[in-house]
């Protein structure tokens, strides 16, 4: 097998061109072997978070200028988070097969996921703090730029003021950089530091990001619901339940489902971006994730939201609804359904004899299900 180089979308490896490698398996060594392959590919990717023994930093003690109002720039923080960590990114970001293939891959080098992917000192944030804070705390909305430097909207500053709200952004996170071990570890770290230095509402913590930024949000608000309650998802988003964005534990899952809030602004003339909302919502129907907003960006382009539409996508996150219990709970069973249904197939291919074709559909459950199949997908796995 010829080498294969991951293909960068948006800022994001094409996954599901490398998981076009497990798709024709012929055996379980093969499977396995192409597996391999994929976690190789992986790790190849994420090499900072490997290391030779555990990389252990503290967890409290920060030395930034808590309470400082306005506009800040070089921010340096310095708290961590078991959120934050390795471990915890692989396993809400990653489907249940392919966690496990990277932590065979990494044991099998002798290496260990390093605890922390980021090393704080090195990282600079843009924060703005309005000047008064509303009597329940602030808002906060943690923004993923496609642009490496770490700036705040100018345009934004006025509605942020009336709103009292937040921003964060950290350096080096644009299009170019690393997802896991860059882009969502500084935006997990930017909401947990500036939550530790402002009364900030936890109810109202929010993600947001533009063109290959809105997409890196979308993952993050995805993997993590029990930290941000909506997301500002500006001219770009993925489907999910995909090989490219796996569905995360079912804890996790179902938490999404409940509480969080998808607003999608796009420009009217953004053809491309504006199919990719579409197909993004139809994937977030099929997961029982009801709870989406589209807003309007009337004579745009591939552009930064603009004031007015800032303003409306705000309101939109700002007033997210109650879900219909009985359209989720309806939703939920019929997945239910079908996941079991496949798994049993999956068993009975094995119990007859036909391994390829076993594993070939237990890939397939893997990229669409995710954690929600896990861990009867793990156990399949090793058959």
């Amino acid at each position: 097998m010829g080498s294969i180089v991951p293909v960068s979308r948006g800022g994001l490896v094409d996954y599901e061109r490398l998981a076009g490698l497990l798709q024709v398996c012929r055996s379980r060594q093969l499977c396995a072997t192409r597996r391999r392959s994929f976690a190789v590919l992986l790790i190849a990717h994420w090499l900072p978070l490997l290391g030779s023994a555990l990389l252990s930093l503290p967890t409290s003690g920060a030395e930034t200028q808590s309470g400082t109002l306005g506009l800040q720039s070089n921010v340096v923080f310095t708290d961590y988070a078991s959120l934050s960590s390795s471990a915890d990114l692989v396993r809400r970001l990653l489907s249940p097969l392919n966690a496990v293939s990277v932590s065979q891959e990494a044991s099998r080098r002798g290496k260990d996921l390093r605890e922390q992917p980021i090393d704080l000192a090195d990282e600079k944030f843009a924060v703005y703090v309005p000047s008064h804070a509303p009597l329940h705390g602030y808002s906060l909305l943690v923004f993923e730029p496609p642009w490496p430097d770490a700036r705040v909207p100018s345009q934004w500053i006025s509605t942020l003021d009336r709103r009292g709200m937040i921003f964060v952004s950290a350096a080096k996170s644009g299009n170019e950089a690393s997802v896991l071990d860059r882009r969502e570890p500084l935006a997990l770290l930017a909401a947990l530091n500036v939550m530790r230095h402002y009364p900030v509402d936890p109810q109202q913590v929010y993600i947001g990001g533009f063109s290959g930024g809105s997409r890196v949000a979308l993952r993050i608000a995805l993997g993590y619901p029990d930290v941000f309650h909506g997301a500002l998802l500006n001219a770009g988003s993925d489907t999910i339940g995909s090989a490219q964005v796996p569905l995360p534990p079912a804890e996790l899952l179902l938490q999404f489902q409940e509480s969080t809030r998808l607003v999608y602004v796009t420009g009217e003339h953004d053809d491309l971006r504006l199919g990719e909302d579409v197909r993004s919502r139809q994937s977030m129907h099929e997961s029982c994730v009801f709870d989406l907003v589209t807003g309007a960006m009337p004579s745009k382009g591939h552009e930064l939201v603009d004031p007015q539409a800032l303003n409306r996508s705000l309101d939109a996150l700002l007033s997210r609804g109650q879900p219909d219990a009985k359209r989720l709970a309806d939703c939920r069973a019929q997945i239910g359904r079908e996941m079991t249904a496949q798994l049993e197939h999956v068993e009975k291919l094995f119990a007859s004899a036909k391994p390829i074709d076993a594993r070939r559909l237990l890939e397939k459950i893997d990229a669409r299900y995710g954690g929600l199949a896990a861990p009867r997908s793990i156990e399949l796995a090793g058959k």
